[in-house]
C-alpha cells in the first residue's frame, strides 16, 4: 500500500523497455518525484523484468519510492480490463492515490515475422495501440480531473512522408502505394492485411504496420483531447505525443543490423542529443527526461498550451497531415470501440462512441 506521503500515481506501460525502464529511473532518482509519487509499472511478465528491477534497486539505495512492477499481457484485451479494474477499485477504496499521469510507452516491433491474435487482429497494432486505447479509456474514472495527463510515445515512422522514412534513411513508403495507410476501414490495419509480410520485404512490411500502429495512437491524441474537453469532469485532463526519436533500446532487436546498430547508436545517439537535443536521434536517457517533464509539466512542458500537441523531444512539430484528419480519427475511433468491446459504463468519459 502507499502511504501517505505518496500524493499521486503514475502508471508506465512497457517499463521493461529501454525507454520505460529509463522513464521508471527518472522518477526514482529524484527525490522530490520518488517521494511524490507511488509508481505502478506495467510490463508483461514480472518475473523476467529484470533489468528494470535491478534499475530501481539502484536508485532506491538513495531515494525512497513506493512503487510496484506488476505484469499486463497487452496481447490480451482481458488482461487489460482485469487490471484497469484493479487499479480502479483501489483509487476508489484509497489503497493508491489518483492517477497524475499514463504514460503508454509499451512497443512491439516484427520484423522477421507476421502474427496474429485469437481474435485474428494483428499483434503489432493490438499491442501498440489497442490495449492502451483501452487502458486509457478504462482508467479515466480514477485519474485527477484537474492535472491528469495522458503521454503517448510516438514514432516518426506514423509519417509515411518523414524525411527520415525516405529512401537510405528508411525506404519502406517509397512505393506511391504506402503513401497513404489507413483507406476507407480500420480492418485492413486492425487485421494485418495491410503491408503483410512475405520473405522478401519482411522488414519493410514490419516497419510500416508498426508505422500504422503509431498512426493510431496519433490520432487518438486529438481525437480523445477534443472529448476529453467536452466533458464537464473531465475536462482538465492533458493528453499530449512525444516521439522519443531513434534510440539504441531492444524494440528493434529483430532487426538485421540490430548487432551493429547497439554498438555504434548509443555514441551517435549521444553526441547528437548534444549537439541536437530535439533531433532524431537520441539516448535512453535524453528521452527518458522529456518525457517525465511532458508526464509532470514539467519545464517547457507545464501549463494547458500543450493540451493535444505532439512533440519531438521538446520542439513541437505536430502528427502527420494523415491523422489530422477528422474522418480517418472518427472512423479508427469508432473501430477501437467495436474491436475493443467498449460498451456503456465502460469508461467515464461522457462522449465515448
Amino acid at each position: 500500500m502507499a502511504t501517505p506521503l505518496a500524493q499521486s500515481t503514475i502508471i508506465v506501460t512497457g517499463a521493461a523497455g529501454g525507454l520505460g525502464s529509463r522513464i521508471a529511473a527518472e522518477i526514482a532518482s529524484s527525490p522530490q518525484l520518488a517521494a511524490t509519487y507511488h509508481g505502478l509499472y506495467t510490463v508483461r511478465e514480472a518475473s523476467t523484468a529484470t533489468t528494470l528491477i535491478n534499475t530501481l534497486k539502484q536508485k532506491l539505495e538513495t531515494n525512497f519510492h513506493h512503487h510496484e512492477v506488476v505484469a499486463l499481457d497487452l496481447e490480451r484485451l482481458d488482461h487489460v480490463r482485469d487490471l484497469a479494474g484493479n487499479i480502479n477499485k483501489r483509487v476508489a477504496e484509497g489503497d493508491i492515490p489518483r492517477i497524475r499521469a499514463l504514460v503508454l510507452s509499451a512497443g512491439y516491433l516484427e520484423l522477421d515475422k507476421q502474427s496474429w491474435l485469437e481474435n485474428g487482429l494483428d499483434t503489432t497494432w493490438v499491442v501498440n495501440y489497442l490495449s492502451q486505447w483501452l487502458l486509457t479509456l478504462l482508467l479515466l474514472q480514477s485519474m485527477d480531473p484537474k492535472n491528469g495527463r495522458i503521454v503517448v510515445l510516438g514514432s516518426h515512422s506514423h509519417d509515411p512522408h518523414d524525411a527520415f522514412n525516405q529512401g537510405s534513411m528508411g525506404g519502406q513508403y517509397d512505393e506511391e502505394r504506402w503513401k497513404t495507410i489507413l483507406g476507407n476501414s480500420i480492418e485492413a490495419v486492425a487485421n494485418g492485411t495491410w503491408s503483410p509480410s512475405d520473405e522478401s520485404t519482411a522488414v519493410h512490411a514490419g516497419l510500416r504496420r508498426y508505422g500504422a500502429s503509431k498512426l493510431c495512437l496519433a490520432m487518438m491524441i486529438g481525437e480523445l483531447q477534443q472529448r476529453l474537453d467536452r466533458d464537464p469532469l473531465l475536462k482538465g485532463i492533458i493528453i499530449l505525443g512525444i516521439d522519443p526519436g531513434w534510440m539504441a533500446t531492444s524494440i528493434s532487436r529483430r532487426h538485421p543490423m540490430y548487432s551493429v546498430v547497439s554498438i555504434v547508436m548509443p555514441w551517435v545517439a549521444g553526441l547528437m542529443s548534444w549537439l541536437q537535443p530535439s533531433g532524431m536521434y537520441r539516448t535512453p536517457n535524453k528521452s527518458a527526461k522529456d518525457v517525465v517533464a511532458a508526464a509532470l509539466g514539467i519545464g517547457p512542458m507545464s501549463g494547458t498550451s500543450v493540451k493535444g500537441e505532439y512533440f519531438k523531444g521538446l520542439a513541437r512539430t505536430g502528427v502527420s497531415a494523415e491523422a489530422q484528419d477528422p474522418e480517418k480519427r472518427r472512423m479508427v475511433w469508432k473501430g477501437s470501440i467495436k474491436y475493443a468491446g467498449l460498451q456503456h459504463g465502460d469508461t467515464a468519459l461522457q462522449h465515448w462512441n
